[in-house]
Protein backbone atom coordinates (compact mmCIF):
# COMPACT_ATOMS: atom_id res chain seq x y z
CA UNK A 1 0.00 0.00 0.00
CA UNK A 2 2.47 2.41 -1.05
CA UNK A 3 0.82 5.01 -2.97
CA UNK A 4 2.57 8.10 -1.97
CA UNK A 5 3.15 10.53 -4.26
CA UNK A 6 6.77 12.17 -4.42
CA UNK A 7 5.84 15.69 -5.69
CA UNK A 8 3.51 16.39 -3.13
CA UNK A 9 6.22 18.30 -1.19
CA UNK A 10 8.34 19.54 -4.04
CA UNK A 11 8.32 23.45 -4.82
CA UNK A 12 6.41 24.44 -7.38
CA UNK A 13 7.86 26.20 -10.66
CA UNK A 14 11.31 26.90 -11.15
CA UNK A 15 13.79 26.85 -8.01
CA UNK A 16 16.62 29.48 -9.31
CA UNK A 17 16.36 33.20 -8.27
CA UNK A 18 14.60 34.96 -11.33
CA UNK A 19 14.27 39.02 -11.08
CA UNK A 20 11.01 40.15 -10.12
CA UNK A 21 9.03 41.01 -13.00
CA UNK A 22 6.37 43.91 -12.93
CA UNK A 23 2.40 43.37 -11.93
CA UNK A 24 -0.18 42.36 -14.41
CA UNK A 25 -1.26 45.12 -16.60
CA UNK A 26 1.93 47.48 -16.22
CA UNK A 27 3.19 48.96 -19.09
CA UNK A 28 6.63 46.92 -19.41
CA UNK A 29 9.55 49.07 -18.65
CA UNK A 30 8.18 51.44 -16.64
CA UNK A 31 10.45 52.40 -13.51
CA UNK A 32 8.36 51.05 -10.55
CA UNK A 33 9.11 52.53 -7.21
CA UNK A 34 11.21 50.55 -4.95
CA UNK A 35 10.08 49.21 -1.13
CA UNK A 36 10.99 51.49 1.16
CA UNK A 37 11.57 47.95 3.78
CA UNK A 38 12.89 45.72 1.46
CA UNK A 39 14.09 47.51 -1.70
CA UNK A 40 11.75 45.41 -4.29
CA UNK A 41 9.76 46.57 -6.98
CA UNK A 42 6.35 47.63 -5.94
CA UNK A 43 3.14 47.96 -8.04
CA UNK A 44 3.70 51.94 -7.83
CA UNK A 45 5.06 53.72 -10.50
CA UNK A 46 8.48 56.16 -9.20
CA UNK A 47 6.35 59.31 -9.71
CA UNK A 48 4.13 57.96 -6.51
CA UNK A 49 4.67 59.82 -3.39
CA UNK A 50 5.03 58.54 0.22
CA UNK A 51 6.15 55.40 1.60
CA UNK A 52 5.80 52.59 -0.91
CA UNK A 53 5.41 48.89 0.22
CA UNK A 54 5.91 45.71 -2.20
CA UNK A 55 2.63 43.75 -1.89
CA UNK A 56 4.71 41.21 0.81
CA UNK A 57 5.62 43.97 3.32
CA UNK A 58 2.06 45.68 2.94
CA UNK A 59 0.28 42.93 3.71
CA UNK A 60 3.02 42.29 6.78
CA UNK A 61 2.64 45.56 8.25
CA UNK A 62 -1.12 45.52 8.14
CA UNK A 63 -1.19 42.23 10.06
CA UNK A 64 1.41 44.51 12.60
CA UNK A 65 -0.97 47.09 12.59
CA UNK A 66 -4.44 44.74 13.06
CA UNK A 67 -2.62 42.89 15.90
CA UNK A 68 -1.35 46.09 18.10
CA UNK A 69 -4.47 46.53 19.78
Amino acid sequence: MDDTDDTYCEAPGPTASAPPTPPAGAAEGAPYAECVLCREPTEYPESTKGATLCPVCAWQEAGRTACSG
